[in-house]
């Protein structure tokens, strides 16, 4: 079902970037709209979680150099019913986490070094069950999906203006007014399905381990950090 739903967003992205492509543009932009959609769709599925490691110089870990997280990770999996996903250490000393990959044979958790020198055991399990929600609700491609079209649909608006379309472009009141809407409707989306992911995994995080409080406290000592330091 959460397979079904990622794959339903993505097709609704695609057909609202290709209406606004038509909008500003008439059929040469749908056009090419369904053409930067398609490239935009095909990248983000298959290479941001290798683009986002890459990024931030994270390196693979397993039970031989990292047998602390390692077991924390199995440990969880086998709860959640996930195959084990590929375990990354960021050398940063900032607090922080992600999961990322297309699916659940594909995906990673990475923490930096901050993290786990910040975190106690507990905690950091907290993190990790919160991640591994992440994974088995398929938030990581649903979040790069809708991260990748709020950005392009921003683009598309501000170039609105040079695109051709003869008699198929709308009058200049609507597509200044779809210039304006559509960046703030396409950021308003990204930050709903980002939220709400986040709320869920949460949640997800406290069942997983059984033990709420340990997120709760996990969150806390991040949040103190946050407030000392320029993000």
């Amino acid at each position: 079902m959460e397979q079904f739903k990622t794959y339903a967003l993505m097709i609704g992205l695609t057909l609202l970037f290709i209406w606004l492509g038509g909008m500003f543009g008439g059929r040469a932009g749908m056009i090419i709209a369904f053409l930067v959609a398609a490239g935009m769709n095909f990248y983000a599925y298959y290479y941001s979680d290798q683009q986002v490691l890459k990024h931030y110089h994270a390196h693979p870990v397993d039970r031989s150099n990292a047998a602390g997280l390692y077991d924390i990770v199995e440990r969880l999996t086998r709860r959640a019913g996930l195959p084990m996903p590929a375990i990354y250490i960021i050398p940063d000393q900032q607090p922080n986490a992600f999961a990322t990959g297309r699916n659940y044979e594909n995906a990673a958790v990475a923490v930096t070094e901050g993290l786990l020198n910040l975190l106690n055991e507990n905690e950091v399990e907290a993190v990790i069950a919160h991640e591994l929600s992440h994974i088995k609700h398929y938030d990581m491609l649903i979040g790069t999906v809708a991260a990748t079209f709020a950005g392009a649909i921003a683009m598309l608006a501000n170039f609105g203006m040079f695109f051709g379309g003869g008699r198929d472009r709308p009058n200049p009141i609507v597509m200044i007014a779809l210039m304006i809407i559509a960046p703030l409707a396409a950021t308003v989306i990204q930050m709903t399905i980002s939220r709400n992911r986040e709320y869920m995994a949460d949640e997800g995080a406290a069942r997983m381990t059984g033990h709420p409080e340990w997120l709760q406290s996990g969150l806390a000592k991040l949040e103190n950090y946050a407030k000392g330091i320029s993000m």
